[in-house]
């Protein structure tokens, strides 16, 4: 996360040393859509390209229940970004830029008759404790392009909206739980049966390509 963060930075400083011979605007948003919550800071960079440097945030619950364990899921967001506005239509833009993947979903085993099956063996809750988990995105920074309307560094107060995709290259996850009263051998088979699961978790729940859509509000000066 830190050094997404200082790429990041130092992406945006830049482009803020480039544009201070040329910025005429700048202004800030607030957001809202599939990212969470979060804001960003525009400025202009040249007539026709424009630059915002944003983060989002956010925390939801849900269930996963597509493998052989029921889980417990708490998605929290966390996620910089850096993105340049091509405005060559006025309002109307494409924007490329990148995000941050500091989110990931914590998720928490949940047995069924005291049972985990895991793998395909059972295991009683008594033997392995709980079983829990996390998942994250495979690429530290995701590339995004997309198509928006409104900009951030405008004059006045305006709206923006932003439409489309971040390209996290799947997820990866782990599983864990505790060997409690297993023997040695019984103890490595099931760390081997929690990476088979950890596989099947990241595999079942894994979007390459996540949709992204916010809406928001700017003030501009």
């Amino acid at each position: 996360m830190r050094s997404t963060t200082l790429a990041l930075s130092a992406l945006a400083t830049a482009l803020l040393v480039g544009a201070s011979f040329s910025a005429h605007a700048g202004g800030i948003g607030v957001r809202a859509g599939t990212n969470g919550v979060g804001g960003d800071i525009g400025w202009d960079v040249l007539p026709t390209l424009k630059a915002r440097l944003g983060y989002s945030a956010g925390k939801t619950n849900f269930t996963v229940d597509d493998t052989s364990i029921n889980y417990d899921g708490k998605l929290k967001l966390s996620q910089p970004a850096l993105f340049l506005d091509f405005t060559p239509l006025g309002p109307f833009r494409i924007t490329a830029g990148l995000i941050g993947s500091g989110s990931k979903v914590q998720v928490t085993g949940k047995p069924s008759g005291g049972n985990y099956v895991i793998n395909g063996v059972t295991y009683s809750a008594a033997q392995i404790g709980t079983v829990t988990g996390e998942l994250r995105a495979k690429n530290s920074l995701s590339p995004y392009l997309g198509v928006g309307y409104g900009n951030v560094s405008g004059l006045g107060v305006n709206f923006y909206v932003d439409l489309g995709v971040q390209a996290t290259g799947g997820a990866k996850a782990t599983v864990n739980a505790s060997c409690g009263s297993l023997s040695a051998a019984d103890c490595n088979t099931l760390r081997s049966n929690l990476n088979a699961e950890a596989a099947r978790l990241a595999g079942s729940n894994s979007l390459k390509y996540y949709p992204v859509a916010s809406i928001g509000v700017t003030v501009g000066f």
